[in-house]
């Protein structure tokens, strides 16, 4: 039960089925930000008030998460919903509630938060250690990362319909927005994001710099070990690399699996290399991927500048119609398409065959799932700045869509690894977006009925209607019970008689003389010509 709100006091499964209600699985999400401890945390930080009316910052923060995944896409919509939910998570807060709140979320407030989740965090993944499949791991190329914790680093463009703060033309002709986040890919969760206005490089040093800094602030220590970091070709630059390599100490070892734009030097070392040097790729499974092969282009190039230790694997695949428009002289000459992938992955502990260039490629290539993860946080939420002011967008971004991250690939997060039934031990379920969780979470129905007092003496009594928490119970297959048909009250005549048949009544059309007529002469029926 949750001390602060008292929501889910007395709230218990019942098979009554006096009332039905939507939006059931709304229960396990906020469930599972207080239990966790995540409401509590953001009601301590949170600015606080003393007035008649005040509202709990850290209640309407997670309340407006839940609203969220519900399907809002702005404050009214969360308002809203927050109603539908009133009668069993208590008072709802007003649209202008949450957008004081969100105002109210500076700098010094938004350490603060950082800080808070950093802690309940830090409780959950001990949980998860203690599940019988242990802490998530990931499975690429048929081998399992053991007590690896892989971050996944990527930027996005949203779009912007209306003129608002900070946003800005972007490289791809658009107008609004250019995130930068990171996300965990074991457990499928946000680490850190930073909303940047449209025009903000895609290879800035700085921003992924401060995002990274974030992300790692947020790993508890006794999970921080072993990292690797992976992000696309805005990652090879020289003050990232340097920056990941300087971050290896005695108790911590950091890996790195970055993009790397191909240059006229590069295509030459290529050229270089001879036909027995290629080798079969290998598909996520471990099984071999025909018609794609990879190689080593370490000892073959000879660029300088970059960290010691830095490998370049070059891998080619035959064109296709999509590449034909950005294609070079010299993959028209040769007839393949090269992509090139820098690591300073020598061996990584515990996996076997690490350093071996058909696992690097595959370890890279693993890297696209966090375009599922782009894909699930704008399906909820994040495609939908409610306002032109940029602390609101900033605070719907942030805040609510991190507060546990049940909300961002669905409940799987931290609501489905807190629990035994794991599907497995070696990948998240990152299947489980926009396309699943969501209208699962908003359509699924239940089976709702007043709490009623505890065993004992005296006749159980339910709460006035609107007071009591309803109950759930899911109904099979996620299907709505049958509907019954009102039959028809029909007269009731005695054995013999004959019904009186009805008479057919005529309706004659208005006359000149009758208000409503439109011009238009009608005789009466009797008098028409037959």
């Amino acid at each position: 039960m949750s001390e602060r709100t008292g929501w889910d006091r007395r709230l218990r499964v019942r098979a009554d089925g006096r009332r039905l209600v939507g939006h059931a699985r709304a229960v396990l999400l906020r469930r599972c930000a207080d239990r966790v401890g995540l409401t509590g945390v953001l009601a301590d930080v949170l600015p606080m008030g003393a007035g008649h009316g005040w509202r709990d910052r850290g209640v309407v923060v997670v309340q407006l998460a839940v609203a969220i995944v519900l399907g809002a896409t702005n404050l009214t919509e969360a308002a809203q919903l927050g109603l539908h939910q009133s009668g069993l998570s208590g008072p709802a807060a007003s649209d202008s509630t949450v957008r004081r709140a969100l105002l109210g979320l500076d700098d010094t407030a938004l350490t603060l938060i950082a800080k808070a989740r950093r802690t309940v965090r830090r409780h959950v993944w001990s949980q998860l250690h203690l599940r019988p499949g242990g802490f998530p791991r990931l499975s690429v190329a048929g081998r399992c990362l053991r007590d690896w914790v892989v971050i996944d680093m990527a930027a996005t463009i949203i779009t912007a319909a209306s003129k608002k703060e900070r946003a800005a033309a972007t490289f791809k002709g658009t107008f609004g927005f250019h995130p930068l986040a990171t996300w965990c890919a074991n457990t499928a969760e946000r680490l850190a994001m930073e909303l940047r206005p449209g025009n903000a490089g895609a290879n800035t040093v700085a921003d992924h710099l401060r995002v990274l800094t974030c992300a790692l602030a947020q790993i508890p220590y006794s999970s921080a070990a072993k990292l690797l970091i992976r992000v696309d070709g805005a990652g090879a630059t020289h003050g990232l690399l340097e920056h990941l390599v300087a971050l290896n100490t005695k108790r911590r070892t950091v890996r790195f699996s970055v993009g790397w734009k191909i240059t006229d030097e590069d295509e030459k070392a290529i050229a270089k290399l001879p036909e027995h040097a290629w080798e079969t790729s290998l598909k996520q499974d471990g099984s071999p991927q025909a018609g794609y092969f990879v190689a080593e282009l370490t000892g073959v190039n000879t660029r300088e500048g970059w960290p010691e230790g830095t490998r370049l694997i070059v891998r080619r695949v035959r064109l296709s119609g999509r590449q034909l428009k950005k294609l070079t002289d010299f993959e028209q000459k040769t007839g393949w398409c090269y992509s090139i992938t820098a690591t300073n992955i020598g061996r990584m502990w515990g996996v076997a065959g690490s350093h071996q260039v058909q696992f690097l490629d595959a370890l890279h290539r693993d890297h696209a799932e966090v375009e599922d993860r782009v894909r699930t946080n704008k399906a909820l939420g994040l495609h939908h700045l409610p306002s032109k002011s940029f602390a609101v967008n900033q605070g719907w971004m942030g805040p609510p869509r991190t507060s546990p991250q049940t909300w961002t690939p669905g409940s799987a997060s931290w609501a489905c690894t807190t629990s035994t039934t794991w599907p497995t031990p070696n990948r998240t379920p990152c299947a489980c977006a926009s396309t699943t969780c969501r209208p699962a979470s908003r359509n699924t129905p239940a089976i709702g009925g007043s709490a009623s007092r505890p065993p004992g003496p005296g006749r159980p009594r339910s709460p006035p209607a609107g007071t009591g928490s309803p109950t759930f119970r899911p109904l099979p297959d996620n299907r709505l019970p049958p509907r019954r048909r009102p039959e028809r009250s029909r007269p009731h005549h005695p054995p013999g008689d004959v019904e009186p048949r009805r008479s057919r009544s005529v309706t004659r059309r208005p006359t000149p003389n009758t208000p409503g007529h439109y011009g238009r002469t009608t005789a009466p029926i009797n008098d028409r010509p037959r």
